[in-house]
């Protein structure tokens, strides 16, 4: 079947079965409720699946929304892989009349999408990001929404064509979205590629010849277009771009032409639309040669490029428990989902890196214990009392690491903070909670009687607790609960009496009481991480 008649019953098949109110379809936070939020469209997925159509179940809720709601709407580009667009493999580049950018905003909000903020360089004047997660697919659905056709080459996008309205209107209904006429869609597309591939600046750094991609779609509307009504469109809503410019700029993009034409070319067309430019042309090409020597520096130096944040704000996302319930799993996958789009950082403030405090502080300690100053248990046990109720030589270096370890938590704690201030999303593998006793917490002052401490032990323990104190709650706190007989069974690597103690304690809390999102880690890793993504994604 082919992709338009099984898109068409898609939205045919979602117009008769509206079991469920699309304004009460709203994220929810476990794979139960998911999976009923979800009933009234699965057979959607089904038909789209027999049609050998990839449809994600989300991106056939919002067509079915733009259409209700008759939302003046189109996918403006690269309609010949609107397969791929269906299926979340693309991005969903759609053009909306400003008049429906309120309610377009309320459908997209109601379907759980996320406004979320391109990098700096790459925002653009009149356009607005969206991403959304369909949960049967596990996938991201990232919408371009364009309330602008703002164009150009890629570092810039220097060039707006104001022909919004009238390409808008020739749209109509394509399976599954709304595309515009063939004819509208041509000539944005030659014009964008001559603004990308054919100037003399992209000539100096051999970007003069499309993709293979590209190609593919210059050929497949040029099979569709009626070249009268082409230049009959030109000739009204763009009569600064005459046919015969129109039609050097279309023979540039084919193989043969010279280098030397097509700069001309190039520079002609730039200079046709110099009123429609965001920065003069002098700018922009000093611009795009700036950011083509600067961002690869910035990607060897920061590593991969930039990319979103989301619009309301970063986030740190705690992710705690006791041994044997899967939170390095669990942290690895998390942040792996999240930073395929977002900014995203992960820290485990269990064991933080040493600050160069820690290094020179601990070797002073390695050398007195190497020399025989103090002895070295790993036991806390042994840091008690001596007979004479004085504590015995051991305690003060160990004191003393425990008060680094609280300082580099801090200092991690810290940076993880500035990032989810500026925006990103910060994963951690453990979090030092006040109810959680045993693992990253204050632990200086447990092995000796208040009684038998002095001065210098009450500084130590006291700077100790201040670190702690000023590590505030995460905005998103996540508990992998499981039984600690499971968490035994499951970490035979290590000490069963050890991680039967950790995990007690995280079971045997009361977390009713706090913010804490409670998870049941007995279940399927695959079962765990689908209601993490879940709630991760309902609280960004």
């Amino acid at each position: 079947m082919a992709y338009e008649e099984s898109s068409a019953l898609i939205v045919d098949f979602l117009k008769a079965n509206k079991g469920v109110s699309m304004k009460r379809s709203l994220l929810l936070p476990t794979k139960q409720q998911i999976d009923h939020q979800h009933n009234g469209s699965e057979d959607a997925v089904r038909l789209a699946r027999d049609g050998n159509v990839p449809a994600l179940n989300l991106v056939a809720r919002l067509c079915q929304a733009l259409e209700e709601e008759d939302i003046n709407y189109c996918h403006w580009k690269s309609n010949d892989a609107l397969g791929r667009s269906a299926s979340g493999d693309n991005d969903l580049d759609l053009l909306i009349a400003r008049l429906d950018g309120v309610r377009f905003a309320e459908i997209v909000h109601r379907l759980g999408f996320r406004e979320s903020l391109a990098p700096r360089a790459k925002q653009l004047p009149g356009v607005i990001s969206y991403h959304g997660y369909d949960h049967q697919a596990d996938k991201i659905v990232h919408i371009h929404a364009h309330f602008q056709l703002v164009i150009g080459h890629d570092a810039t996008k220097n060039f707006r064509l104001p022909i919004e309205m009238p390409y808008l209107e020739s749209a109509t209904q394509h399976g599954l979205f709304k595309v515009p006429a063939p004819e509208y869609e041509f000539i944005v597309f030659v014009v964008r590629m001559v603004l990308k591939h054919v100037t003399w600046d992209t000539m100096l750094v051999r970007e003069g010849q499309l993709s293979a991609s590209e190609r593919r779609e210059l050929d497949y509307l040029e099979q569709r277009i009626d070249p009268r009504r082409t230049y009959d469109i030109l000739r009204e809503h763009l009569p600064y771009i005459s046919k015969p410019l129109f039609d050097s700029c279309v023979r540039a993009l084919r193989p043969g032409y010279s280098v030397w034409s097509k700069v001309k070319i190039g520079q002609a067309l730039q200079k046709q639309l110099r009123a429609f430019a965001r920065r003069s042309l002098t700018q922009d090409t000093v611009l795009k040669l700036w950011r083509r020597v600067y961002w690869p520096i910035r990607r060897r130096i920061m590593g991969g490029k930039p990319k979103f944040r989301p619009a309301s704000g970063g986030a740190m996302i705690a992710i705690v428990g006791g041994d044997g319930a899967g939170k390095s799993t669990a942290v690895d996958e998390i942040s792996a989902w999240l930073s395929k789009d977002f900014e995203t950082h992960r820290v485990h403030l269990g064991r933080p890196a040493w600050s160069w405090t820690t290094k020179i502080v601990r070797g002073f300690l390695l050398l007195g214990r190497l020399t025989g100053l103090y002895p070295y248990h790993n036991s806390l046990i042994l840091y008690t009392l001596e007979p004479d109720g004085a504590p015995f030589r051991g305690y003060y270096p160990w004191l003393v690491r425990q008060l680094c370890m609280a300082r580099d938590r801090y200092l991690a704690y810290a940076r993880a903070r500035r990032f989810a201030n500026n925006g990103g999303l910060v994963v951690c593998d453990r979090f030092p909670l006040p109810q959680v006793k045993l693992m990253d917490g204050p632990i200086g002052g447990k092995p000796i009687d208040s009684r038998h401490s002095n001065r210098l032990i009450r500084f130590l323990v006291g700077l100790e607790e201040r670190f702690y104190q000023a590590i505030t709650s995460p905005e998103l706190l996540i508990v992998l609960k499981v039984d600690p007989e499971i968490a035994v069974r499951r970490k035979t690597n290590e000490d069963g009496a050890t991680v039967r103690i950790r995990s007690t304690e995280i079971w045997e809390l009361d977390w009713h009481n706090t913010a804490a999102h409670v998870t049941d880690a007995s279940q399927s890793a695959e079962a765990v991480l689908s209601e993490l993504k879940s709630v991760i994604w309902s609280n960004l």
